[in-house]
């Protein structure tokens, strides 16, 4: 599989950016359109419980949806590249924990949190035309809707903060261990559908302490 990235090293540990399959997404989103028509389904899927975000749904995307969109072997493929290039290791094993896809609407957000296993990652497939703008019109910086990662504090030659503006396919990889948020938005009853993940690698490969 061929991966077109780009390595972000905004702070400390580094962030993997891909861009999704245009099929992958559209079988993606013809999924969760019919789980969001069928009300069992929807209450079967839900996990929105155990996240941590205050948004309208977030569905547990299953193992057979997740293989046949080639979904999971997106996710095996480009952890396996980003490791090779950030560590020289060949991974043998990569094992999904699980995915899942935010609906976040007007006002909802998710707050700043981290997850779980070796690696996570966040992307997008769908977003509204607008964000929305901010109170003051004079405001440049209007972050409605955006991701952001945030690692450490901010210092001389190193910034704390990595701030992404939503498009459709974008996907990035980076450690479990990395906090992020995502800002509420205004202004628009359209969605914004994100979709994420937790996996494990190798343990020898991960633990770089040897222990």
């Amino acid at each position: 599989m061929q991966i077109n990235y780009e390595l972000i090293k905004h702070f400390g540990p580094s962030v993997f950016k891909v861009r999704i399959p245009e099929n992958t997404i559209l079988k993606i989103n013809e999924f969760i359109d019919s789980v969001v028509e069928d009300k069992t389904k929807s209450e079967n899927l839900n996990v929105g419980r155990g996240l941590a975000g205050d948004v309208t749904q977030e569905f547990k995307l299953d193992r057979k949806i997740a293989e046949e969109s080639g979904w999971i072997n997106f996710l095996s493929s480009c952890a396996a590249k980003w490791v090779m290039i950030e560590t020289g290791n060949k991974i043998s094993q990569f094992k999904l924990i699980e995915t899942w896809v935010v609906r976040q609407f007007e006002n909802e957000y998710n707050p700043m949190h981290c997850h779980t296993g070796h690696i996570s990652g966040a992307g997008f497939l769908k977003v509204p035309k607008s964000f929305g703008k901010p109170v003051q019109d004079d405001k440049i910086d209007y972050r409605g809707g955006n991701l952001e990662l945030i690692h450490g504090n901010r210092m001389f030659l190193s910034e704390a903060r990595y701030e992404i503006i939503p498009k459709v396919g974008d996907f990035y990889f980076f450690p479990h261990y990395l906090m992020h948020t995502v800002y509420p938005f205004k202004n628009t009853k359209e969605e914004r559908r994100s979709i994420s993940f937790n996996a494990k690698i190798d343990d020898k490969v991960f633990n770089i302490f040897g222990t």
